[in-house]
């Protein structure tokens, strides 16, 4: 591990992709502690510090949101409008299912409307949120407001979110790893400090009880070191589909006649679909809360949480949802046999076209099930585990984040390593 480190430094090209990242990095927490202009940040901090409802949220933004600083909003707004884009380019507008199909012209066309629908989302839910929270909290958290202080603040929390887009851009063109799920990586890695803290203050602080304390804290690093190898063992997983192509004469040369196969991962959409998930789930309790007195924003806040009988349920149906879209939407099985067919290759023992497109949606059904039902546990368990230990709730998140933190890890150091393989350097995995 230690020569793998020291390659990557000897790597020019790595060494500043990932310097540039840190640079990124950087950038992003220092502007999670810039206030907004005309808001009394003390005043929403110690009102909210303790709150269940934005701890996910202000997890997410690594502190901003207590901040109230220029991020916010965080790359929530991002996330939906990625969510709204990919499920209207499934056949939904013609334009945007051309544009899914045209290869990387139709990424670039997609990924445009994806940057003006996270700035229309993101104008929406600042002026909410500015309005919202100052009726939330008796006018206190912008005193004197006028409509010019809510554009204000809506244009800065707007900028700031579309700042965050392009800094994810950013990352994924010039720095190492998905852009976006670093930030998130980030802001979440931001928090642990606090949550760590968080668990000390509630549990560990009575000395006549040191051996329950220990013994809690055996139990819960026991329960992290096992969703941290379940998640490594579910994202290298893969299943290899083996794939002949037949020998082709062109001219005077001969083409084809190899064998290889196709890599299929268990869980092939990563954490992308935990992160939809917690996104939609919260935004009705959100919207909720700014209308407490209401008997339909009771009945929201009240059973849409994650820790609550149908919120559990809707968490874990959109985890499992969300993983059959996202994977089928970057391996569509049709797209395959049809290359497949039109480059000569079969699936010993299948019939290439048809066949071949039904034998592979059997497999990627089966192993997107087990994926899915895997992030699915992951993400409910400390719940359970939560209320039979009697952890805080605004700590009971932790199953999702250590599944983001792991499977964003993950991900950066695979391409790490094909950097290192590339250029003959051995790498973390390959020895």
């Amino acid at each position: 591990m230690f020569k793998a480190l020291s390659n990557i430094w000897r790597v020019e090209d790595l060494r500043n992709r990932i310097g540039f990242t840190l640079m990124i990095l950087i950038v992003f927490r220092i502007g999670s502690f810039i206030t907004v202009p005309g808001v009394d940040k003390n005043v929403f901090a110690n009102d909210t510090a303790g709150s269940e409802l934005f701890g996910l949220l202000n997890t997410f933004s690594g502190g901003a949101l207590y901040q109230f600083s220029i991020f916010a909003l965080g790359i929530v707004p991002y996330i939906t409008a990625s969510i709204i884009v990919q499920l209207l380019s499934m056949d939904v507008i013609p334009k945007l299912a051309e544009w899914a199909k045209q290869g990387e012209h139709g990424k670039k066309q997609l990924a445009q409307v994806t940057r003006y629908g996270t700035v229309v989302l993101a104008l929406i839910q600042a002026f909410g949120t500015s309005i919202g929270f100052n009726r939330l909290y008796g006018a206190q958290m912008i005193p004197g407001a006028t409509v010019a202080d809510y554009i204000l603040i809506a244009i800065v929390l707007t900028a700031g979110t579309t700042f965050l887009m392009w800094l994810g851009e950013q990352i994924t063109e010039r720095g190492i790893g998905n852009g976006i799920s670093i930030l998130i990586f980030a802001g979440i890695a931001a928090g642990i400090p606090r949550h760590i803290r968080t668990i000390a203050e509630s549990q560990f602080i009575q000395a006549d009880q040191l051996f329950i304390n220990i013994l809690k804290a055996i139990i819960i690093v026991l329960v992290i070191v096992l969703i941290v190898v379940g998640v490594i063992f579910i994202q290298q997983g893969i299943r290899k589909i083996p794939v002949q192509y037949a020998k082709r004469v062109v001219g005077n040369k001969m083409y084809g006649g190899q064998n290889t196969h196709i890599p299929m991962k268990i869980n092939a959409a990563g954490v992308i679909p935990v992160i939809f998930a917690v996104s939609l789930l919260q935004f009705p309790i959100i919207i909720a809360s700014f209308w407490a007195d209401k008997v339909w924003a009771q009945w929201v806040t009240t059973h849409l949480y994650y820790d609550k009988p149908l919120g559990m349920v809707l968490y874990v149906v959109m985890i499992i949802g969300f993983t059959f879209f996202y994977t089928f939407v970057q391996m569509n099985p049709q797209q395959m046999a049809d290359n497949m067919k039109k480059n000569g290759g079969y699936i010993p023992g299948i019939r290439p076209g048809k066949a071949t497109e039904t034998y592979l949606t059997r497999v990627m059904s089966r192993l997107t099930m087990t994926g899915a039902l895997f992030l699915a546990v992951i993400s409910v368990l400390p719940v359970f585990f939560g209320a039979l230990s009697g952890l805080p709730r605004s700590v009971q998140i932790g199953g999702t984040s250590l599944l983001i933190i792991v499977g964003v890890a993950l991900d950066t150091m695979k391409q790490i390593e094909s950097q290192l393989i590339k250029r003959h350097y051995k790498g973390f995995i390959n020895k």
